[in-house]
């Protein structure tokens, strides 16, 4: 039968799925539910013991960071700091 279930990990409760495991090839696979969609196209896997892993692959970089930031909604102070005198080197 599939259906859910809800489980105790990590001292959270956890909504799990159970899915059948079928062969792709020479690939054991599993269908990925719609709610258990990762972002992206690209995905990291290992294990945890007995469990197996996948999570979505971070993109690095600077402008993967930006695209997750929210502008900044407060009023930042204005701050009285001139530039230093120009200093005579030679």
């Amino acid at each position: 039968m599939l259906g859910w279930a809800w489980d105790l990990v990590d001292g959270k409760v956890a909504q799990q799925r159970h899915v059948r495991l079928f062969r792709n090839g020479r690939n054991q696979a599993v269908r990925i539910p719609v709610e258990f969609e990762l972002p992206g196209d690209e995905a990291t896997m290992f294990r945890d013991g007995d469990r197996l892993v996948i999570e979505p692959l971070r993109k690095r970089g600077l402008v993967a960071l930006l695209k997750t930031m929210t502008p900044v909604s407060e009023h930042f102070p204005e701050i009285d700091d001139p530039a230093p005198k120009p200093e005579r080197v030679l």
